[in-house]
Order: C-alpha cells, then sequence, then structure tokens
C-alpha cells in the first residue's frame, strides 16, 4: 500500500478509536492512551499523524460532519424538486450512523464541551449554519427569500431538538424514526400552509 494510503488508513483508525472512546468513557475520560489501545497503536503515532489529544479531537468532529455532508450529497441529486430536498436533507440527520451510539455518545460530548472550547464551538457554529444554509437553499424556490429564512430556522430547530431527545431517550431508536417522521411533517404542513403543492 503506498505511503499516503497507510497514513490515510490510520488517521481513519484512530478517528474510530476516538470515536469508541468517546462512546466508552465520555470525552473528559478520553485519552491519547484509550484511544491508541482501541485503535490497537502506539500512543505516540497520534503525535505523529495529528499532533496531538486536542487535534484529533477536531479531526473526529470534522469527520461527523463530514458524515452528514456526504449522507445529503447522496442524497440530493440535482434533478430533484426542492420539496423532495428538504425530506432528503431531513433524512441525512436521520441515518442510522447518526443514531448509532458511538455517534450520538461522541456528538453530546462534542457539544457540551464547545461551550468552553472555542475551537470546538466553531464547528458547531459551522455544522449549524450549514443546515439552516441547506435549509433555506431549498425552502426559497417555494416560499421566497424571508419566509424561506424563517422556516429553514424553524425546521432546524427541530432537527435539532428531535435528534437530541431522541439521543437521550431510553428508546432512541423508536423515538428517532418518530423524530424524523414529524420533521417531514412539519415541512409539508408548512409548505401546505403556503400553498405549495406536494411533490412526490
Amino acid at each position: 500500500m503506498p505511503v499516503t494510503g497507510i497514513k490515510d488508513t490510520r488517521r481513519k483508525q484512530l478517528i474510530d478509536a476516538t470515536l469508541a472512546s468517546v462512546a466508552e468513557y465520555g470525552l473528559q475520560h478520553t485519552t491519547i492512551n484509550s484511544i491508541s489501545r482501541l485503535a490497537g497503536m502506539s500512543s505516540g503515532i497520534i503525535s505523529h499523524y495529528f499532533g496531538g489529544k486536542q487535534e484529533l479531537i477536531e479531526a473526529t468532529v470534522r469527520q461527523l460532519l463530514e458524515e452528514l455532508k456526504q449522507s445529503l450529497l447522496s442524497r440530493a441529486s440535482t434533478d430533484i424538486s426542492p420539496q423532495q430536498r428538504l425530506i432528503r436533507i431531513v433524512e441525512a440527520n436521520f441515518t442510522e450512523f447518526q443514531r448509532s451510539r458511538p455517534a450520538t455518545k461522541s456528538w453530546l460530548s462534542f457539544w457540551a464541551q464547545a461551550m468552553h472550547d472555542p475551537r470546538l464551538a466553531r464547528l458547531q457554529q459551522v455544522n449549524s449554519q450549514r443546515l439552516i444554509s441547506n435549509l433555506r437553499y431549498s425552502f426559497r424556490p417555494l416560499l421566497g427569500p424571508e419566509q424561506a429564512r424563517i422556516a429553514a430556522r424553524q425546521t432546524a430547530a427541530l432537527i435539532d431538538g428531535f435528534w437530541l431527545r431522541s439521543a437521550l431517550s431510553t428508546e432512541p431508536d423508536r423515538d428517532f424514526r418518530e423524530g424524523e417522521q414529524l420533521c417531514k411533517k412539519f415541512i409539508m404542513d408548512l409548505l401546505q400552509q403556503h400553498g405549495v403543492t406536494a411533490c412526490h
């Protein structure tokens, strides 16, 4: 395997191990040793590829953000209607990966830490603005600029809120499914209120 391929593989293994460590121990108790042990690598390799734990944590958050981005891109082709794209945005935020234990525990740990860490807070802001921007882009041809801005913020708040409640639920699988359906229903009801005919 080429050197770049080995590097990418090891970086991915370390990021996966970070997710597993955060899921098991929480962010505060995740250490270089716990990550390297789960990855089956020496602790020095983290410094070699990332520089330190903080940089690896940030890389892991970026990987979660990239998963969200790619999930949407794989669903939202250019030949679908704005209504369909809105539904796909919801689905991208409720994928099996985003509902998984490692992902949910990592998101919760990272965003809690973001209140105290400016660099993680910036990544959280990127995530929030990306969701709102994607929603606004899809609502705009249906509702116009101002109503699209309001609808995007409302929908983003619902997606985030239902995801959070589901992640903290004692029955997350059921609540994630229900939350996804309620977000879709909100969008379709909102469009109907504005006289937009449903497009399947």
